[in-house]
């Protein structure tokens, strides 16, 4: 963004997009890009005049047409500028959301398709359309291959499955219309074309064509029970205690003592970040998400505490230091003996990276698909631990008490209802957790 000294104007400079642009001061800190045309052309050059012209002659005010002319944008530009929001925008502790990766994902079809089109003409058939390029887009994975002619690894592709799933697609259009909602508040187009696009319909189960993707259903006590003497001791203990609480993946690797009020029977332990707090964006303490910790799991938990209370409880580099100290004294750990020649090969193939202080949600999935590969049966992923928890209280306890436990919100939304709600929740940990 251009910054001029006073009494400078407004520099014409080169925009991501390729186009020419100046930034008008708007006051009050605010500023306004207008797109010139190709950079270099002698266009833009006359437009960058005539603009700031009417920009000297308005009082340093950005002119009426000159406001106008910012909505005559293409649709490559709306979303170089939405993604630039968007960058800023989706951060959590500094570092990129999974969200800025997906809305460049949805937007890959829009600019395949309308790239060049003007935003304003972008209609809700537009928007059909780029639905239907993802219900026909086909999913690949690319691997490396020999070529017995040459010898050499060639990357080839293989098509897995025809069309995005069906709920993935009505997200994505989803953020579409989220973008052209964000273009309107800052002024780049008008609200009826916003208000068209909502006309555009979520598609239907069974009746357009898309690919239905299979609901994520709880896993089987005996496929947990073949993986958990193939994992190191951390990730046994993540998924035991996952299992019996109930909650997240995100949740389980992020536990510290900190976190954790230990004061009552039930523990009680709040995630400093959690998958919905953006919805509490008034920190309301009813709405906070509390992960109740019974008696099972407790014991547990506590040969994992240490005397620094910010550590994590699930670290692979202290797993890996208490693994290392075993083997100098001859204790290989029984539960996870093919761990040690695994990281053996390792060593010798390729320098090892420094171990972090805690395992991320990947990790903690692949170590279990892992397991799975190597126990022979089908690979199933953490979260299905939550599904298991949560089919099984609500058959002893009922409904509301699984989703009191599990921490949604649809029965305990008012403060109300929360309170019960988490009695409900700590009475039901009490006893099975």
């Amino acid at each position: 963004m251009s910054r001029t000294k006073k009494g400078t104007p407004p520099s014409y400079r080169k925009h991501s997009s390729g186009q020419a642009v100046v930034t008008l001061p708007l006051g009050d800190g605010k500023r306004k890009d207008i797109l010139l045309g190709p950079h270099g052309s002698p266009e833009s050059h006359a437009e960058y005049r005539r603009v700031l012209g009417e920009w000297e002659a308005n009082d340093h005010h950005v002119p009426d047409a000159a406001a106008a002319a910012a909505s005559d944008i293409t649709m490559n530009e709306l979303m170089v500028r939405y993604l630039d929001y968007a960058e800023r925008y989706y951060l959590k502790d500094g570092a990129p959301t999974s969200e800025q990766a997906t809305i460049r994902h949805a937007l890959r079809f829009t600019k395949d398709l309308y790239g060049h089109t003007l935003a304003r003409e972008f209609g809700p058939l537009a928007l059909k359309a780029v639905r239907e390029a993802m219900v026909k887009h086909p999913v690949v994975r690319r691997f490396k291959e020999k070529n017995p002619a040459t010898g050499k690894a060639v990357w080839r592709e293989k098509v897995l499955r025809r069309g995005l799933a069906r709920r993935f697609i009505n997200k994505q259009i989803g953020r579409i219309k989220r973008m052209f909602a964000w273009a309107v508040e800052e002024e780049l187009l008008p609200v009826t074309l916003h208000q068209a696009l909502l006309r555009v319909k979520g598609l239907k189960r069974g009746k357009d064509g898309a690919r239905e993707k299979a609901r994520i259903k709880p896993v089987p006590d005996a496929w947990v029970e073949a993986v958990l003497p193939l994992v190191p001791p951390s990730v046994r203990t993540m998924i035991e205690v996952q299992r019996l609480c109930g909650c997240r993946p995100q949740d389980v690797v992020q536990l510290r003592a900190i976190d954790i009020d230990m004061t009552g029977t039930v523990w009680e332990y709040r995630p400093p970040r959690y998958k919905t707090e953006h919805h509490n964006e008034d920190d309301n303490p009813d709405r906070e998400r509390i992960v109740f910790i019974g008696p099972k799991a407790q014991a547990l938990l506590k040969p994992f505490l240490t005397l620094n209370v910010t550590d994590y409880l699930f670290s692979p580099k202290r797993s890996e230091e208490a693994r290392n100290a075993d083997r100098r004294e001859g204790r290989q750990s029984p539960r996870w003996p093919s761990h040690a020649r695994h990281q053996e090969s390792r060593r010798a193939k390729r320098p090892r990276a420094a171990l972090r202080e805690r395992y991320d949600v990947g990790s903690y999935r692949r170590a279990i698909r892992r397991a799975c590969e190597k126990a022979g049966i089908p690979v199933w992923c953490p979260l299905q631990l939550r599904h298991s928890r949560g089919t099984e209280i609500r058959k002893r306890f009922g409904l509301e008490a699984s989703q009191a436990v599990l921490g949604h919100s649809e029965l305990g939304v008012t403060q109300v209802y929360a309170e019960v709600d988490r009695e409900t929740a700590r009475r039901v940990m009490g006893e099975i957790g």
